[in-house]
């Protein structure tokens, strides 16, 4: 992957393809890679004429490790995407993000809106609003010396991802411990960018995608039926429905 500077952070990136611009944005623990190229969403949108763009969040993938909570955080990470944006020369594309790259959409869509064409919330529903729980027995489990050692079910579920996904767990602990920010009702009343929730229907993890919907004025509802947290991001419901909207 490529990489550039965002606020003196290295961050690595690709861009695939030609045509309209997406951006895509990964979820905590994974990578550009992981979430999107081997799901075979990067095949589905170069197939539909997207351009992709690929981005590896601060402390993820290729991008630079990072080990203070402080350098954290959706709206810095979100600071990060609209910085490569910039990098590339784009002034307005479609993003989508999936579950942590939900949440930091929806901070690109509030606070850089002139970015934004379309944006697409997957894996993350009103537990954008509400929180999705306290973060510290996930960052412990990821500091613990083994996963064996980890008892708490989310914990060890997220450990067994990021060990799965090769990634540095100390900064992964420093990112779970600031990433959570939750997102002001009265922000999203003022939407005005067409979006898109897609949620599982079994997602224990991102609550209900038709709620968050009624916060967003003209939001669409995707139900992604039949998956949960982890089995929704390559299901072919999400991606006709994705190409849908993105074409609608």
């Amino acid at each position: 992957m490529k990489s550039f500077q965002s606020d003196g952070v290295r961050i690595a990136y690709d861009v695939i393809g030609e045509g309209d611009p997406i951006l895509l944005i990964h979820g905590f623990a994974s990578t550009a890679n992981v979430n999107w190229r081997d799901t075979g969403w990067v095949s589905t949108l170069e197939n539909a004429g997207r351009s992709v763009i690929l981005i590896d969040n601060r402390g993820h993938g290729a991008s630079e490790k990072l080990y203070d909570p402080k350098l954290y955080g959706a709206p810095i990470m979100a600071d990060d995407a609209v910085a490569l944006l910039d990098h590339l020369g784009l002034k307005k594309v479609d993003i989508m993000g999936y579950s942590m790259g939900a949440r930091i959409t929806a901070f690109i869509t509030l606070n850089h809106a002139a970015y934004v064409h379309r944006s697409i919330f997957a894996g993350l529903g009103i537990n954008m609003v509400h929180g999705v729980g306290d973060p510290e027995p996930i960052a412990k489990a990821l500091e613990a010396d083994s996963v064996d050692d980890v008892d708490d079910l989310g914990g060890r579920m997220f450990r067994a991802f990021a060990e799965q996904t090769k990634s540095d767990l100390k900064a992964l602990a420093a990112c779970m411990r600031s990433s959570r920010q939750k997102i002001n009702l009265e922000q999203l009343s003022a939407v005005s960018t067409p979006v898109l929730v897609a949620v599982g229907s079994k997602d224990a993890i991102a609550g209900s995608g038709a709620e968050l919907a009624s916060l967003i004025p003209g939001a669409q509802v995707l139900d992604i039926v039949g998956r949960d947290h982890m089995r929704a991001v390559g299901d072919k419901v999400y991606k006709q429905g994705v190409i849908e909207f993105l074409e609608s």
